[in-house]
């Protein structure tokens, strides 16, 4: 009996795959560092100490894991021709995150250790969250349509990435501007360089050079070092945060239940591609490594990324799995980069972002029937309130000016006084209905797009039960409110109500006073 052959531990092909893994995964990394340090200000030796070794924990715990897996396949198959899922730091949830949790508990606490504490009990409860996507996740895939799920995460990845892409890029265009043109001219038009180089890989280190070149970089060894954070530290500052953490609860599950979606879209891509993982199996590895990471400092959730066809047509394996877990796990343990960070700018990161962000909101439209685009555009827009907000309150934090107006812990509708909101509207500022849309702007985006495709779709009696999910959600605060609460009297929750009742009452009138085309075409 001829024995089973088994996958490669190293082919040609991994090659491919380390590129794409540890170069997408180092830019995220470098945004992490550059936000923690230079925008919320925590000191250095936290981030390089406990933040970055944590990430790289369990980043290294879950590329070994899918390396398994795609080992175990390849034994269960007999097949050599089995590619690892790739794993790495959630892009998506990444910026959300940094700008829609951590940088308003900075400016909210000021207090590094405090913020750091939330932030790693926020990225815990994400990964019991990714966990129990193993559980619920295909009932949740069946129920939210998929226009209100993609069009709320291309809002995020618009307006966070892209536009901090777009200026990163031309605030240094020397730099920003040629990095752009040739990153472009392969991720978009699919040049590639002689042996098959990727134009993005050599856009990032040729632009790392350039940089150095002009003067802009200079290699900082000074923070290299062994950094293995003490998890005892890191799970007391985890439970303290726990309560700091409750009121944005409202941005933390929802991109979690995002991630799990993806990660379960990314499976069935890969099984489609060929290699039939266990999706289930894939969501607790997600949130077990995710919850690994918070326990040691971490602040961002993993997840399966897109690219597995891509991959397996480069002829990768396994080995790139390992190998890139393996050199991101002793380079974020060993303090490289820090040494990275001073040798990348800005402009450099930016283009990897800006590229995820552009991608994010073409797949929406990709992905969905065309139809269904104007949910696609409305779930995309509350993601503004929440964008704006955080820049016009950091603004006026830093301008003294009105400072008290951020000085508080749970960010909302119900922090600001008539006069403070009538001097932002009297200084030009588009204001009304910003902090409202903002407190849970996540689940307003995908109630909002839900219901505009079931609209489309002619289910009337579905957008009902949709406007009173929103009522329900409303009443105890995980939408439109500062805390999470009682408000039955609210104005959201009484005007939910009103629509959920309009939709039933219009359902029932569908045979006979109230009748819409079958053919009918909106645009």
């Amino acid at each position: 009996m001829n024995e089973r052959k088994i996958v490669p531990f190293f082919q040609r092909g991994d090659i491919g795959g380390l590129t794409y893994l540890i170069t997408n995964n180092i830019v995220n990394y470098l945004i992490v560092i550059s936000t923690l340090i230079y925008v919320c200000e925590w000191p250095e030796d936290m981030v390089y100490g406990y933040v970055i070794p944590a990430m790289s924990i369990g980043l290294l715990a879950g590329c070994l894991y899918y390396a398994w897996m795609g080992y175990k396949l390849s034994k269960e198959t007999g097949r050599t021709d089995v590619t690892a899922l790739p794993s790495g730091v959630s892009t998506p949830a990444m910026f959300v995150i940094l700008y829609g949790v951590i940088t308003p508990l900075h400016y909210a606490l000021h207090d590094p250790q405090l913020e750091w504490a939330a932030a790693t009990a926020a990225c815990f409860i994400g990964g019991f969250v990714e966990f129990l996507g193993g559980f619920i996740g295909p009932w949740m895939k069946r129920k939210i349509p998929r226009a209100a799920l993609l069009g709320t995460v291309a809002g995020i990845g618009f307006i966070w990435m892209a536009t901090q892409g777009v200026f990163d890029i031309l605030g240094d265009p020397m730099i920003g501007l040629p990095v752009l043109l040739v990153a472009a001219i392969g991720l978009f038009g699919g040049y590639l360089f002689p042996k098959k180089i990727p134009p993005l890989v050599v856009a990032i280190v040729g632009g790392i050079v350039y940089a150095l070149a002009l003067g802009r970089t200079t290699p900082d060894f000074s923070s290299v070092g062994f950094y293995f954070p003490n998890p005892v530290n890191s799970i007391q500052s985890l439970i303290n945060g726990f309560a700091v953490v409750v009121p944005y609860l409202t941005i933390i599950i929802p991109v979690e239940i995002y991630n799990f979606i993806e990660t379960m879209d990314n499976v069935e891509a890969a099984n489609a591609a060929g290699d039939e993982y266990n999706v289930r199996e894939a969501q607790f590895a997600d949130g077990i490594c995710t919850m690994i990471s918070a326990l040691f400092g971490g602040v961002v959730p993993n997840t399966v990324w897109l690219g597995h066809a891509g991959l397996k047509k480069s002829e990768a394996g396994i080995g790139y799995s390992v190998v890139s877990g393996i050199v991101l796990g002793f380079a974020g343990i060993f303090g490289l980069f820090s040494l990275l960070n001073s040798l990348v700018p800005p402009a450099i990161c930016a283009i990897t972002f800006l590229w995820c962000a552009v991608v994010m909101v073409a797949q929406a439209f990709k992905d969905n029937e065309l139809k269904h685009y104007a949910a696609v555009g409305v779930a995309m827009v509350p993601s503004i309130a929440d964008y704006l907000y955080t820049q016009v309150t950091g603004a006026v934090s830093a301008a003294s000016d009105y400072a008290i107006a951020v000085e508080v812990q749970a960010m909302g509708l119900s922090d600001y006084s008539a006069d403070f909101v009538q001097y932002l509207k009297d200084a030009g500022v588009m204001w009304n209905g910003v902090p409202a849309v903002k407190s849970g702007a996540i689940v307003v985006g995908i109630l909002l797009g839900t219901m505009v495709t079931f609209i489309i779709d002619q289910k009337l009696d579905k957008v009902g039960i949709t406007a009173f999910i929103g009522a329900v959600l409303s009443c105890f605060g995980f939408i439109h409110s500062a805390a999470l609460g009682f408000y039955p009297i609210s104005p959201f929750t009484i005007g939910y109500v009103i629509c959920g009742v309009l939709a039933f009452v219009l359902h029932l009138g569908r045979d006979s006073w109230f009748k819409a085309p079958d053919d009918f075409d909106y645009v």
